[in-house]
């Protein structure tokens, strides 16, 4: 998947990505992280970015306003380990009777956010699980699991320098049923291999995509993924 920020491009540079991004084969757009998206600017990515390719354009709110209704799905998240109820709970509660009326579908997942962290760690309050802790790891992976999600999300980041260690994927990969995220620092071709041989089920590509555009590493990732 491509995770796009809407607050990085205008939404015609955004739907130029996705259409590029979906020709080389990723499965769907991801859009969400930042805390200043305005409605009026992801309600017109959403738009543009639907006008040009057919795969699902799926939301990864920061908050409970950033829902756009035009969107296909929405990550509907706990941030598992988060020091803060407002990212366990409280942000969804705001927004769940509008999703529920609304026919967007909600895709239930536990994200769980691996050091460095980055600004998602930060700014979600994060008690982040050490690259070694496969055993937090795991626990909070199965918890999610056990009350219901449908998705594990593992998140080193957005530019984190190094992505999810392999360990920790297979850990968890091993330890749950349901299908296992891993993004976040996530730069070449061999570090996606790395983390599919690991166990991942989807890989999140997205400062890469932010910083070069569709480039020739881009698509060595995909196809890496893909292989």
């Amino acid at each position: 998947m491509t995770l796009l920020d809407p607050y990085e491009q205008e939404p015609d540079i955004a739907a130029s990505i996705s259409k590029s991004a979906a020709e080389i084969g990723t499965d769907a757009i991801m859009l969400g992280g930042s805390t200043g998206v305005t409605q009026d600017i992801l309600d017109a990515t959403v738009v543009a970015i639907k006008k040009v390719v057919d795969i699902p354009v799926i939301l990864f709110p920061t908050a409970a306003s950033a829902v756009s209704l035009k969107a296909d799905a929405i990550y509907f998240m706990s941030l598992l380990n988060s020091r803060n109820p407002k990212f366990l709970l409280g942000e969804q509660m705001k927004a769940a009777a509008l999703i529920k009326k609304s026919g967007l579908e909600p895709i239930s997942m536990g994200y769980i956010i691996v050091e460095p962290g980055m600004e998602a760690g930060m700014v979600g309050e994060a008690e982040l699980v050490r690259k070694d802790d496969v055993n937090t790891a795991i626990g909070y992976s199965v918890a999610g699991e056990l009350l219901g999600m449908k998705l594990i999300y593992l998140e080193a980041g957005s530019g984190a320098p190094e992505p999810v260690p392999s360990k920790l994927i297979t850990g968890v990969s091993q330890a749950i049923d349901i299908p296992l995220i891993v993004g976040g620092g996530i730069r070449t071709p061999e570090a996606a291999m790395a983390a599919v041989k690991a166990g991942a089920d989807i890989i999140v590509t997205g400062t890469i995509v932010e910083e070069e555009g569709v480039s020739e590493r881009f698509k060595q990732i995909v196809r890496a993924i893909k292989a």
